[in-house]
């Protein structure tokens, strides 16, 4: 299998007895898994909390984590200001603040924020998206925060306002540009910016999913859903593999892949529910031969928060808020529970699974064919920012504070 540039230097195996940086969203294989141990199961506003820092401003994107920096992005609505935010992550002491774009704010959905899109890093440079009038705007800062390019690869018009979270592959900078417009995808140089490839992406309407990219069908597939339909392209080059009509207009959440079953797991979205497993050998139009089962139910099936794949089974929380729990190779429902209404994509590690529910109560979950419920964690503060776990300790972004939990002892620094 080919091993992808970001991951070398994202993450080392446990094995080895290294810690995984959380590079961009939803961590280093941007599937929701970690490979970290020493996570804590227990955590409250007073326990097990290493330090609580206010951020400024308003923003749901999710922190990530290189070694000892967090980084995140917000917006501060007085100056019309989108700042970039680094941390020291064993302190959480503020480092710097540094303005992006300022800008009239944009039009957005009340659930929605000008500060959304999550942040990536290679461990050199931090890649923002955000959104500037009608144009989408990309840019690059180093670890002082210093600017070292910024572009802006095309128009964006939504009603519900921006959120395309920066993907790293090889060499590229992948920002998805699906708009009520000519949509796009396009691949940018992490060096200067500069354009490498350009997708045209079909029928004209706006979603957010973040491209997640999966060695899969013995190739590497860069798979996403958006624009009235299912895609999988070469991050190389932006070739077309297979593509799946629809099966609903609009998308939020990102696709994962369970190697076990061999499958694609899609979830979405709006004005339909519908929830895909893919297989992933296909070539061209794939929409009658490669959909290996599907569910429609709206209680199994999520629009904005991202699912996770762990061991045989596939989990996913719904919109109305129910979490599931099907065998991933065959669809069949194992367990289905009222978790509350979530906006944060789930996140596992230790063979357990994290859902963070709006209110900012974090059901901890043993993965496995009945519902085991380990803890039920309460901040005390609303969270729609999806969490990073890095180093043994989870790093969760509540509407005022960034919280660092974990266990109060030595851990060992991520590699580099």
């Amino acid at each position: 299998m080919k091993l992808f540039a970001c991951s070398l230097l994202a993450f080392a195996t446990a094995g080895l007895g290294l810690a995984e940086n959380w590079p961009g969203f939803r961590g280093p294989r941007g599937d929701g898994t970690s490979l970290e141990t020493g996570v804590p199961v227990h955590w409250s506003a007073s326990s097990n909390l290493l330090w609580k820092v206010p951020v400024p401003g308003l923003g749901h994107a999710s922190p990530i984590v290189w070694n000892d920096r967090v980084f995140t992005v917000s917006c501060l609505p007085d100056t019309e200001e989108r700042v970039l935010l680094a941390f020291d992550a064993r302190s959480g002491r503020p480092l710097w603040q540094r303005v992006v774009v300022q800008a009239p704010l944009e039009r957005k959905h009340p659930l929605n924020s000008q500060a959304s899109s999550t942040p990536a890093t290679d461990g050199d440079l931090v890649y923002t998206a955000f959104l500037d009038g009608d144009r989408m705007v990309v840019s690059a800062h180093d670890f002082t925060g210093r600017s070292r390019w910024q572009v802006r690869p095309g128009e964006f018009h939504s009603m519900h306002g921006f959120c395309s979270s920066p993907v790293l592959f090889e060499d590229k900078v992948i920002v998805n540009g699906d708009h009520d417009g000519d949509g796009y995808i396009v691949a940018l140089a992490r060096k200067d910016g500069s354009e490498i490839w350009r997708i045209d992406r079909p029928n004209k309407t706006r979603s957010y999913c973040v491209p997640t990219i999966f060695e899969a069908g013995g190739r590497t597939q860069m798979v996403l859903s958006g624009t009235e339909c299912v895609t999988s392209y070469d991050p190389h080059n932006g070739h077309l593999w297979w593509i799946i009509d629809g099966p609903t207009e609009q998308f939020v959440a990102s696709i994962v892949y369970n190697p076990r079953a061999n499958l694609f797991f899609m979830t979405g979205g709006y004005p339909e529910h519908h929830l895909l497993a893919i297989r992933p050998d296909g070539e061209g139009n794939v929409t009658d031969t490669h959909i290996a089962w599907r569910q429609r139910k709206a209680s199994y099936v999520a629009y904005v928060p991202s699912p996770i794949s762990a061991g045989d089974y596939f989990y996913v929380v719904s919109d109305n808020g129910y979490a599931c729990c099907f065998e991933a190779a065959t669809g069949e429902l194992k367990w289905q529970e009222k978790f509350g209404t979530q906006h944060a994509s789930l996140v596992s590690a230790q063979g357990r699974v994290h859902f963070l529910n709006d209110d900012g109560l974090t059901r901890v979950v043993r993965v496995g064919p009945e519902l085991e419920v380990l803890a039920a964690n309460d901040l005390g503060e609303k969270c729609f920012a999806s969490p990073a776990i890095s180093n043994g300790r989870l790093f969760i972004r509540g509407f005022e504070n960034l919280y660092c939990i974990g266990e109060p002892q030595s851990v060992t620094p991520p590699s580099p």
